[in-house]
């Protein structure tokens, strides 16, 4: 693999989200970094690092730039680029790149190959079936009855699972999937899974092939309106630590879910370096793995990296070179929470190009603004995409970061935007 420099180091990160826009806003605190890319970046980044018109799906434009400029360090954030080889063609040049290989991104790109390999590994999940005909899954369904959750097999950008209460919600959800092509074809191909009780944790990790660090823990919000009602979304808010997920829960899961999974990922020829994300169902007999992604999770990307310490440049060097064991990883004890804004509609249809205001009134206050979905149009702010703003505040309590969060969402508005009022609230009331 390929050895970094110790200092003056230039870096790609590849992603124009919020998650890019935390990733860049944390690298650029090293000392070692002397130049910052971003392809395609947004409007937020572009205050940090040199955005580029290069789409993060365009593996051979990247590897272009990356050639032509001699980068040191490509950090991958999307899972559609990891997916589509970029991380073995940058390896093939030579190049040091943050991110697993294809083969091993298919722990996320495939919900198969996630599921088959916990199966043959004795990984703690649901129970489930794959389908590629409509009618089988339909009986199938019929057959076990609901609540069960219906997964589009391939990449669906966070939104291609339905928990379906009833079996009439599951049919309509296959139907939307198989026959009316919902998700293009990462819904061709389906898994039902048994519908697990508890509560969600979002557990991301560092990982070199050999070893796994886990970062501290998160929630994340799928619902898009208060008191987790509505349809599921990439995600509508974040905060860090999950107190649901005390130290003993997470010393089981480190036994009986991260390590084995690293090993059964090198048994299987997957290697895996970068950033794993387990989402886990705390249930009554323990933690069991709702989903893997194989990179770092937005929103709960946003409030980790605001507690992290430790130079992220350091860690990712220590990745790479599979040294992970000997690194010290320090982080705030203050809890972070992430309010994500987002546009009248979503996670449906939404409009484009409203003007935003506010922004740097709600920094004034202490939080930090992460760009999700937003361009610049007759040098105005304006929305251009679902989730349009993460807004992310640290404190000495939950409640303080809270109320702090919450006082810089109020400053900033544009046409029909809308979010939680409950981010949190799940940890305040279990204390």
């Amino acid at each position: 693999m390929t050895q970094l420099k110790k200092d003056q180091l230039s870096v790609l990160v590849i992603g124009g989200g919020g998650r890019e826009h935390a990733l860049v806003w944390k690298i650029a605190q090293s000392p070692r970094v002397a130049k910052l890319y971003a392809a395609p970046g947004n409007v937020g980044i572009a205050d940090i690092a040199q955005t580029l018109p290069i789409s993060a799906e365009n593996i051979d434009e990247i590897l272009a730039f990356v050639e032509e400029r001699d980068i040191d360090l490509v950090v991958v954030g999307p899972e559609a680029p990891l997916a589509a080889g970029l991380s073995d063609l940058l390896i093939k040049a030579g190049r040091a790149v943050f991110g697993p290989t294809q083969a091993a991104a298919a722990i996320e790109s495939s919900k198969q190959v996630a599921k088959d390999l916990m199966q043959k590994y004795g990984i703690p999940t649901a129970k489930y079936a794959v389908f590629e005909n409509m009618e089988q899954a339909i009986a199938y369904i019929k057959e076990v009855g609901a609540p069960v959750v219906v997964k589009a097999d391939g990449l669906a950008a966070g939104k291609g699972v339905v928990v379906a209460m009833n079996q009439e919600e599951a049919v309509v959800a296959v139907r939307q999937m198989m026959e009316e092509d919902a998700f293009g074809k990462a819904g061709s191909k389906i898994v039902i899974e048994e519908y697990l009780e508890g509560e969600e944790v979002s557990i991301l990790a560092f990982c070199d092939g050999e070893h796994i660090v886990p970062m501290v823990s998160a929630q994340d919000h799928k619902r898009a309106y208060d008191n987790d009602q509505g349809p599921n979304t990439g995600g509508m808010g974040a905060y860090s630590p999950a107190p649901v997920y005390t130290p003993q829960l997470a010393q089981l899961a480190e036994e009986t879910i991260l390590k084995p999974t690293v090993a059964a990922l090198k048994a299987e020829g997957r290697l895996y370096q970068g950033v794993l994300y387990i989402g886990l169902m705390i249930t009554a007999t323990g933690p069991k793995v709702l989903e893997y992604n194989a990179r770092f999770g937005d929103p709960e990307t946003q409030p980790v990296l605001m507690r992290l310490k430790t130079d992220l440049i350091d860690i990712i060097e220590a990745t790479i070179n599979q040294t992970l064991d000997r690194s010290e990883i320090e982080w705030e004890e203050n809890p972070a929470v992430c309010v994500v804004i987002a546009a009248g509609g979503y996670p449906g249809s939404y409009a484009k190009g409203n003007p935003i205001s506010g922004i740097m009134k709600a920094e004034s206050l202490g939080a930090k603004v992460f760009h999700a979905g937003t361009t610049q149009k007759d040098g105005e702010i304006v929305s251009n995409g679902g989730r349009v703003l993460g807004v992310t505040a640290m404190a000495d309590t939950l409640e303080h970061a809270v109320s702090k969060v919450y006082r810089s969402v109020e400053q900033i508005s544009f046409k029909e935007c809308f979010y939680r009022h409950d981010i949190g609230y799940r940890a305040i009331q279990k204390k």
